[in-house]
């Protein structure tokens, strides 16, 4: 702690009265992140504190000591920009090629947060220009990524390569889904860095870019120009787009522009222009990428906050089904869906109640993301019901209407079950091998647990609204769920999970709250073992 908070006076005393061990390693705290397993010097690096480094370094600690996510005192100091002890660790021993648990190395990182300085002396004392991280990515990634284009320009005159990451994303694609137009613009001047395609490519991402982070539709028309004219040579067409051959509904069936005179048409209507954007994106980054999905479900967070949850959920769908597909079980992004979606039918429930009692409210902003477009646009007022409205399967002034359509409801529910068997198999498999599943992994699937039991609550709440036949499509739907034998964190099974107050707390806005009776009965009533 000395260390961290600079007492250079305290940390001799610690260690020449009372023989304080100087690699002793413990857990502290930057912006809010907690690091566990750091060393004292890595706590004195990180911090800036320069004399506090050279007198540990002194007293024998050692340089290349790690965290426990195998950062080194090094890393810390280039994060933060501390030339001086960046220089005193390189002198005195410190391996400038340690990169920690996600493989990125000290140059990336210097890279990443912009510090030229740094960047250079790591380059003169021979720091790899093209080391990969874990997911692909180079130094010249980071610098496309954070918008240093003097660093860039640093790296390859060093020798740094275009190479493509996990993801399939050159840094100038990186630099367009950043926003970073210095870059692009930088990289694409290069032709014997970018070819014609790329070029298009780059143009039209940063294009999309432009609508969905920068809010700003003309200088995304421009851009789409730019590359639409770049297709010809001389009036012939030379690089045509390759036009998904049918039409996805999520996207309101809507099919990428092809030439200068449709593009015309749409600068007009603001609608017309996101949906491309999503096109766009979906095509050059593909569903794999995290952007693609993220993006889908923003649109959507949009939609919702105006009222419009029919196209939310549409979109919202869209995109948890691409993330089953193209991600691992129990990824956070997946979780992410699935959570947003409780708290989005929590709310149009509530709203639903609130009409009838002739309430108004604003829906929660943001519903998916902390995303600056959703969060700086004022709370709007949830539209009247009806043709002009909110569609009419989202809410209803009628207190025999559920308000939410069931079918939405029982199809996430169902999703998330599926999400809970494929994690309870990648277990299993795990067990087989005689491998405990990483604690991230149990923490993922506790919570999806957690995330489920809100829907099932959710349903307790349609079910006087339901027939007969939706009354056992619920029941069926809950027994196939206890069937799959999961169990959260300590062996708890759903059941105890309904039963504990901690089921609670899950997300930013409120869905319903544990011990819930609604939900422990119907576990009963649907065969969940109340010996277990």
């Amino acid at each position: 702690m000395s260390c961290r908070n600079g007492h250079k006076d305290v940390v001799e005393y610690l260690i020449e009265r009372c023989s304080a061990d100087v690699e002793q390693p413990g857990s502290v705290t930057f912006d809010g992140e907690t690091i566990e397993g750091a060393p004292p010097l890595w706590c004195a690096a990180a911090a800036g504190h320069t004399q506090i480094v050279k007198l540990l370094v002194e007293r024998g600690a050692s340089v290349n000591s790690v965290t426990k996510t195998n950062s080194t005192p090094l890393r810390a100091a280039c994060f933060d920009g501390h030339y001086e002890i960046v220089k005193y660790l390189v002198e005195h021993g410190a391996d400038i090629e340690v990169a920690n648990r996600h493989g990125h190395t000290c140059l990336m990182i210097a890279c990443y947060k912009g510090h030229l300085k740094i960047a250079r002396y790591l380059i003169d004392a021979k720091a790899d220009v093209n080391r990969k991280s874990v997911k692909g990515n180079t130094a010249l990634h980071d610098c496309a990524e954070s918008g240093s284009l003097e660093i860039m320009k640093l790296l390859l005159a060093n020798g740094a390569r275009i190479d493509v990451d996990a993801y399939g994303m050159t840094p100038l694609l990186a630099a367009a889904v950043t926003g970073h137009i210095h870059i692009v613009e930088y990289l694409i001047a290069s032709t014997d860095l970018v070819s014609r395609r790329e070029r298009i490519d780059a143009l039209e991402l940063l294009g999309a870019t432009f609508i969905d982070k920068k809010r700003d539709m003309l200088g995304s028309y421009k851009l789409w120009k730019r590359a639409m004219e770049d297709r010809y040579v001389e009036g012939e067409l030379v690089c045509p787009k390759e036009i998904v051959a049918s039409p996805i509904a999520a996207y309101e069936n809507t099919v990428e522009v092809s030439n200068l005179n449709q593009l015309e048409e749409i600068i007009s209507d603001p609608d017309a222009m996101r949906m491309q954007a999503l096109l766009v994106r979906e095509r050059i980054l593909g569903p794999a990428h995290p952007d693609t999905s993220y993006y889908i479900r923003y649109r959507g967070a949009v939609y919702a906050d105006m009222g419009h949850f029919e196209r939310c959920i549409t979109l919202w769908m869209y995109a948890l089904d691409m993330q089953q597909k193209m991600l691992e079980p129990l990824s956070p992004m997946t979780q992410s869906s699935l959570l947003s979606f409780a708290e989005l039918f929590s709310y149009m429930m509530s709203e639903g109640r609130n009409r009838n009692n002739n309430q108004r409210r604003s829906p929660p902003v943001g519903l998916s993301n902390n995303n600056a477009e959703v969060a700086d646009r004022p709370q709007a007022q949830v539209p009247n019901p009806g043709p002009q409205g909110a569609p009419n399967h989202s809410s209803s002034s009628s207190p025999n209407h559920p308000p939410v359509n069931f079918c939405d409801i029982m199809s996430v529910f169902e999703k998330a079950v599926a999400e809970v068997r494929q994690g309870q198999e990648a277990f299993s498999s795990n067990s087989n091998a005689n491998m405990s599943p990483p604690e991230r992994d149990i923490t993922y699937f506790n919570r999806t647990l957690v995330i489920i039991l809100h829907l099932i609550c959710l349903l307790t709440k349609l079910l006087p609204h339901l027939d007969n036949k939706q009354t056992h499509q619920v029941k069926k739907a809950v027994f196939d769920f206890i069937k799959v034998g999961a169990r959260g964190r300590g062996g708890a099974t759903p059941l105890h999970l309904a039963c504990s107050r901690d089921s609670s707390a899950v997300g930013r806005y409120p869905i319903c709250q544990f011990p819930s009776a609604e939900v422990v009965s119907l576990l009963l009533e649907c065969g969940a073992d109340i010996e277990a």
